[in-house]
């Protein structure tokens, strides 16, 4: 008697099975609603408030809070997988797709993908609800191509919280992780000198000043490198990262 051997899934096949595990975590759901939420209310109260400083622009005032929604992305990508180790279903992810670098990359496609499309257009109605309430006196700023850029963050972001959830997998520790990825090189920086520039300037968050344009982004605060270099950058170390965790994950038991 022969016994059929059962297809392993391809990459469509995963990246549906990661879809519907992702919009059935309410956690992940929330947040990510969330993200999008805290920036296009943080575009209104700025406006109603007149908080901004003379020098800002439109652009930069409208997606103040969008660091905030930043570090939701990154929450976002290491829920993502420290949910299912949580939960327990990450070794039947693992027993349906055996090839888990597979596993790891429809993740990741996943996250990018959604929280581009999510930033993007959460960034876009942030700015032109700005743009509405603020009055004439402010520099409009360049919202093209820069829009698209904080959309690319967003992606980079949620996937390096993506590799980090894969190492750490606790929720607890990897989200703490998270936060002090895109916070402490901001809050250290001043305690390093000469060198603040090269650390926070490296940070997503220094990224995130340099492409809305804020009056915060100087060059002794977040360094000299532009706005683009910087985006290439954050994606540079997030690739790097996703490739450790991928082999973090090969190398592992669960």
């Amino acid at each position: 008697m022969s016994t059929a051997l059962i297809p392993t899934p391809g990459f469509r096949e995963a990246l549906a099975f990661e879809w519907t595990k992702f919009a059935s975590l309410r956690s992940t759901v929330w947040t990510t609603a969330t993200a999008a939420l805290v920036t296009v209310l943080g575009a209104v109260f700025v406006g109603l408030t007149g908080s901004l400083q003379p020098d800002d622009t439109v652009l930069g005032g409208s997606l103040t809070l969008s660091v905030v929604a930043l570090m939701a992305a990154g929450v976002v990508g290491a829920l993502t997988v420290s949910g299912e180790y949580a939960s327990g279903t990450i070794a039947a992810t693992l027993a349906a797709t055996p090839r888990r670098g597979r596993v790891l990359a429809a993740k990741a496609t996943l996250l990018a993908g959604m929280l581009y499309g999510l930033g993007l257009a959460a960034c876009t109605v942030a700015y032109l609800l700005g743009d509405a309430v603020l009055d004439g006196s402010y520099a409009q700023g360049e919202p093209l191509p820069a829009l698209f850029g904080v959309a690319a963050l967003f992606s980079a972001v949620g996937v390096l919280g993506l590799a980090i959830g894969t190492v750490v997998r606790h929720a607890a520790g990897a989200v703490a992780a998270v936060v002090a990825v895109l916070l402490l090189p901001s809050l250290f920086g001043p305690l390093l000198g000469g060198l603040r520039p090269w650390v926070a300037g490296a940070s997503p968050t220094a990224a995130l000043e340099k492409l809305t344009q804020t009056s915060d982004a100087t060059p002794d605060t977040v360094g000299t490198l532009g706005p683009w270099p910087s985006l290439a950058l954050v994606t540079a170390y997030t690739a790097v990262a996703l490739a450790g965790a991928a082999l973090v994950l090969r190398r592992r038991d669960v």
